[in-house]
């Protein structure tokens, strides 16, 4: 038979909640683990989210907790602060250790390449098919929204204020390779110097 180790904790640190607690989130010292957040979690149905165990990690300040891929699965939809018997706003703490997570770089692949597309359109979800436009006419709303859809200059102000805030190293942002290089423009170069030679040599002839 198996024999099954469980998992110790051999170090905590106070680090992450006092980072917590900068925030005005000092309530989740009032957290005593009853477990109300987990059983009413809608995420926690269909996920392995289990919001009691993120808070007991950041209580107990391991560092690990801003690996968990649990922190990114929360959809802030406030059901366990509206419940909590203690009044703990765990949801602004799962999103300060969101906050923290991306600080120190970890973060998950998928919501990197969100943040190259919000860098490359100014939009998480660009709205680019006309089926969006017609169903916004449908509605008596200007088919194309008032963001940098409709403002496209906009975009480059969100690139400035990405770059000087350094984010885009953060999330590993590589701009887009121009199209219009120097490489393209040699084959119609070449095609232009044969057509040439050809006018010439009807010419002479």
């Amino acid at each position: 038979m198996e024999y099954i180790k469980r998992n110790r904790i051999d170090k905590i640190s106070a680090k992450i909640s006092e980072e917590i607690v900068k925030d005005d989130l000092e309530l989740i010292r009032a957290c005593y683990q009853c477990g109300t957040c987990t059983g009413s979690c809608p995420s926690g149905r269909r996920t392995a989210l289990r919001t009691r165990a993120v808070i007991r990690k950041a209580l107990l300040g391991l560092d690990q907790v801003l690996d968990d891929p649990d922190i990114w699965l929360c959809s802030t939809c406030y059901t366990c602060f509206e419940r909590c018997p203690r009044q703990v706003p765990v949801t602004d703490i799962i999103i300060k250790l969101r906050n923290l997570a991306t600080q120190k770089g970890r973060i998950l692949a998928p919501h990197k390449s969100l943040t190259h597309l919000l860098i490359d359109t100014g939009h998480g979800v660009p709205i680019n098919d006309k089926k969006w436009n017609d169903l916004r006419e449908s509605y008596d709303l200007d088919p194309v929204p008032p963001t940098v859809h409709k403002y496209p200059s906009a975009v480059k102000e969100v690139q400035t204020l990405v770059k000087s805030l350094g984010f885009d190293k953060l999330v590993e942002y590589k701009p887009p390779v121009n199209t219009n290089s120097k490489k393209d423009e040699k084959p119609e170069k070449k095609e232009e110097k044969a057509t040439r030679k050809g006018r010439k040599s009807k010419i002479k002839k």
